[in-house]
């Protein structure tokens, strides 16, 4: 069994079926093996512990080179589990790096809409540092250099430059936790269910 095929992302729902995260399928399978998970058919939505879910994998074609292996089991991929106990949402917090700023801002500069890649982009305080502006997420954006440098030692209303949108802290599960694309066609039913199920806050 490939190194590829055990570290294919398994989305994670907790007991009330809201997605949470995404685990490697070798650990999912370890989830499933002590009890903690099961694993949900994409097809039909039942659940099964690994001796069910590789008799239903007998029986379905699976695509070559995505199958899991072991001595007495054959696994289709395990696309969705859910696990038995937990019902929280999990840890919502997303640190403030370089990284996920990047991500938050889709590699694009804030200002002229521009993406020149990741050398030419600059994180920009939108209250300048000089003048009390503090490093955190609602002050600080993606610029390009040729941005930066008109905006210079200005807010954006002194230098008459306009924000695509309004920086804030990223929303955990888009940035963090969950791919924005979703790895296996499965998946976009329980990520859909999650953004309608939402709570809305002011």
């Amino acid at each position: 069994m490939s190194t590829a095929v055990l570290n294919t992302p398994t989305l994670v729902l907790n007991r009330n079926w809201l997605p949470i995260h995404t685990l490697p399928a070798r650990v999912a399978i370890g989830l499933v093996a002590r009890g903690s998970a099961r694993i949900i058919d994409p097809v039909s939505y039942e659940m099964h512990d690994l001796y069910s879910w590789s008799d239903v994998s007998h029986l379905r074609e699976i695509a070559e080179g995505t199958e899991l292996r072991s001595e007495s089991l054959l696994l289709a991929p395990l696309e969705v589990i859910v696990l038995t106990c937990y019902d929280g949402v999990g840890d919502r917090s997303v640190t403030f790096s370089r990284l996920n700023l990047y991500r938050r801002d889709n590699n694009t500069c804030q200002y002229c809409g521009c993406r020149p890649g990741t050398s030419e982009l600059t994180i920009d305080h939108i209250l300048p540092r000089s003048r009390g502006g503090t490093l955190c997420w609602e002050n600080c954006t993606l610029a390009c250099t040729s941005c930066n440098k008109k905006k210079a030692n200005r807010t954006p209303g002194e230098a008459r430059m306009r924000l695509k949108r309004a920086p804030k802290k990223p929303d955990w599960k888009s940035i963090q936790r969950i791919p924005s694309k979703p790895v296996w066609k499965s998946w976009q039913r329980f990520l859909s269910d999650a953004y309608w199920q939402q709570e809305l806050k002011e």
